[in-house]
C-alpha cells in the first residue's frame, strides 16, 4: 500500500484579483491533509473509496488503457480527473497501466462533515496525482505535480486560479500568480500532455515566503460553509459591466499584496498587518459593487474581535462563510481573543503551518 498526502490551504490576501494574470496572492498550507492510498487490485475490477463518502464507493474496469466507471452519479469528479490526466501522462512515458484500489481520507472537514474551506478538492487532486505517479514509479518534481494537478482540477471546476493547488504542492507560505488560461487551453488542444507540462507557463509565479519569527497566524471558523465556484461565477459574469471599477480593484489589490510580500521579505509584521487591513477594505468594496456577501456578519464579528486585541484580520478565500484569518505578534493575548470568539459562536481552529518538503 502506497500513501500520499496533500495539505489544505487558506488564502491570506489577494482573493478574486488572483483570478487574473499579474495579480499576486498570498496563501499558506496547513497541517490538515487529504490522504490517498493506492494498492494493486486483487481482481480485474478497481475500487475507489472515500471515508467521507462511504456509501458512494464506485467500481471501475479497464478497457484497453481506459478506465470505465459503472456508477454514473458519484462525488469523485476531481479524483477521476486526476486519475485520467496522470495516467495519460504515464502512458506518454510508456508506462504499462494496471488496475488498483484507491482509498481517500480527509482532515479538511469538521466532525459532522461540514467543509472548513481549506481547499479539499485541490488537496485530493494533488494527493491522487502524487499517489498514482508513485504507484507507477514515475519520478516527479513539484512543478510536474502542480501542472498535472492544475490541469486535472481545472477540467472539472472550469474556473479558479489554481492557487490552492500551488499551496498543496509547495507547502508553507507562498506568493502566487496565475497562468494564462487561454494559452493553456490552446496548448492542450494542440500538443501532448507531456509537452505541455514540460513548458514554462506564461504568467505563472510561485515564490516561497519566510514569515517573520514573531508572527503568528490565527484561524477562526464561521461554522457556515461557502461555495467558492458559485461566487467566482457571479463575479466573472459582472466583469464587463464593471470594467473600470474592476481594473481599479485589480491594480489596488496588486499593490497591496506586493507590499505584503515586501513585509515578509523584510520580516516586518506591522507592514503585513497594515496590508491585511487594506485588503479587507478592498474586498468589502468589491463585494458591494458585485452585490455579493463576502464578509457575512459572523466573519465581521470575528474580524472586529481580533482587531480589538491588536490583530489584523480579514476573510479568507471567497468569503460568504468558511474562515477568517488574523495576523498577530508575540504580544497579543491569543487566549483571551479565542475565548471571545467562542462566546460569539466562532470556532478557533488549532491548525499549524504545513512546512514545505524539500523533495518529492
Amino acid at each position: 500500500m502506497i500513501t500520499e498526502k496533500a495539505p489544505g490551504k487558506l488564502y491570506i490576501a489577494g482573493e478574486y484579483a488572483v483570478l487574473e494574470q499579474d495579480c499576486p496572492a498570498i496563501l499558506v498550507a496547513l497541517d490538515q491533509y487529504v490522504r490517498v492510498s493506492i494498492k494493486p487490485s486483487s481482481s480485474d475490477t478497481g475500487l475507489i473509496h472515500s471515508k467521507q463518502y462511504s456509501q458512494d464507493s464506485i467500481h471501475w474496469v479497464r478497457r484497453g488503457s481506459k478506465i470505465v466507471i459503472d456508477n454514473r452519479d458519484n462525488p469523485f469528479e476531481y479524483i477521476l480527473s486526476a486519475i485520467s490526466f496522470t495516467e495519460r501522462y504515464c502512458l506518454e512515458q510508456k508506462v504499462k497501466m494496471d488496475v488498483y484500489d484507491l482509498f481517500v481520507n480527509s482532515d479538511l472537514d469538521s466532525a459532522d462533515g461540514k467543509k472548513y474551506g481549506l481547499g479539499s478538492s485541490a488537496a485530493v487532486t494533488v494527493a491522487t496525482v502524487k499517489a498514482i505517479l508513485r504507484f507507477y514509479g514515475v519520478q516527479a518534481s513539484k512543478d510536474l505535480i502542480y501542472k498535472l494537478s492544475t490541469i486535472s482540477h481545472y477540467s472539472v471546476q472550469g474556473n479558479g486560479s489554481a492557487g490552492d493547488i500551488a499551496a498543496s504542492v509547495y507547502g508553507g507560505w507562498i506568493a502566487y500568480q496565475t497562468f494564462n488560461k487561454l494559452w493553456l487551453k490552446e496548448e492542450l488542444a494542440s500538443k501532448s500532455l507531456s509537452a505541455v507540462v514540460g513548458e514554462a507557463w506564461p504568467g505563472l509565479k510561485i515564490q516561497q515566503l519566510v514569515p517573520p519569527k514573531d508572527m503568528e497566524l490565527l484561524i477562526g471558523w464561521s461554522q457556515q460553509p461557502a461555495s467558492t465556484s458559485r461566487l467566482v461565477d457571479k463575479t466573472n459574469a459582472n466583469k464587463n459591466n464593471l470594467r473600470t471599477e474592476y481594473a481599479k480593484f485589480l491594480a489596488d489589490s496588486r499593490k497591496c499584496v506586493l507590499q505584503m510580500i515586501r513585509g515578509f521579505e523584510e520580516a516586518n509584521i506591522a507592514l503585513i498587518q497594515k496590508q491585511i487591513g487594506i485588503n479587507r477594505r478592498l474586498l468589502q468594496h468589491f463585494a458591494a459593487i458585485n452585490n455579493i456577501a463576502i464578509e457575512i456578519p459572523r466573519l465581521t464579528e470575528l474580524i472586529e474581535i481580533a482587531n480589538k486585541f491588536g490583530g489584523a484580520a480579514k476573510t479568507s478565500g471567497a468569503g460568504n462563510g468558511d474562515c477568517g484569518i488574523v495576523i498577530v505578534n508575540k504580544d497579543t493575548d491569543i487566549d483571551r481573543l479565542r475565548k471571545e470568539w467562542v462566546k460569539n459562536d466562532i470556532l478557533p481552529l488549532e491548525f499549524h503551518i504545513h512546512q514545505s518538503e524539500l523533495t518529492y
